[in-house]
């Protein structure tokens, strides 16, 4: 078995704007007239998409949830989203995100991003970092209704690659992924990739009990050596959980 693509997320991996966006689903929240997210709400929405996150929070709330107000909420998010970024100078990208990429590529190996994010603001942050034309391939919220850790995201991943470079014949278990979060990791387990966690959002041992390869950052994932371990295994799925 070799390895021949790396699937990136996007938040808690790329960029660090956990907070942004919990700060900007309490203010919706508030601005229709509801409670702010509880404690234990704000963990369980680490790695899901808004919009699995806004249907569950305002199903807690008894609200009503059609699809013209939760796509209404979602725009009204990703516009506030658009405001936040114009006010940082610079971008809160996680050290080492570039080094990765650059290894990536001269290894040859195949670039994808799998985010529960919707697309306006994935394209937002990579055209700003100056990151987009390295991710041609981009699986987004908008793309799958299932939210990690439901795998669909991961699938359809492996499918876009296979559309875009037909000779590589990509298998799942042939794919990287780079997860900061529980539901990430099994989102991707789920799809029979192997994961590096990276302690972006959890801490390392909460991650090492579930994934791969765990680091604490970026900078220490050694992608040669990944790649060596790839080449001595059978063909055959990981484990998943």
């Amino acid at each position: 078995m070799t390895l021949k693509a790396v699937l990136f997320d996007f938040n808690g991996v790329i960029i660090n704007d956990e907070q942004i966006h919990l700060q900007l689903i309490d203010e919706i929240l508030i601005q229709e007239n509801l409670q702010p997210q509880r404690v234990d709400e704000r963990q369980a929405s680490l790695g899901r998409s808004d919009r699995a996150c806004f249907t569950q929070l305002l199903s807690n709330r008894g609200r009503v949830v059609t699809e013209k107000y939760l796509t209404q909420l979602l725009h009204r998010k990703a516009e506030a989203y658009t405001l936040e970024l114009e006010k940082i100078e610079k971008l809160p990208l996680y050290p080492g995100v570039e080094d990765l990429i650059y290894q990536v590529r001269s290894r040859n190996l195949k670039l994808g991003l799998v985010s529960g994010a919707i697309r306006k603001e994935i394209d937002l942050v990579l055209h700003q970092a100056k990151l987009n034309e390295y991710f041609k391939i981009i699986v987004a919220g908008d793309d799958i209704t299932a939210s990690k850790p439901e795998p669909d995201g991961y699938l359809l991943a492996v499918k876009k690659l296979n559309e875009e470079y037909p000779e590589l014949n990509l298998q799942p278990q042939e794919c990287l992924a780079i997860e900061d979060t529980p539901a990430g990791i099994q989102a991707a387990k789920r799809s029979h990739m192997q994961v590096v966690g990276v302690a972006n959002t959890y801490p390392f041992h909460m991650l090492q009990r579930c994934c791969n390869w765990t680091v604490d950052y970026l900078t220490d994932l050694e992608l040669q050596r990944v790649q060596e371990v790839y080449s001595q295994k059978q063909s055959q799925p990981s484990v998943s959980e």
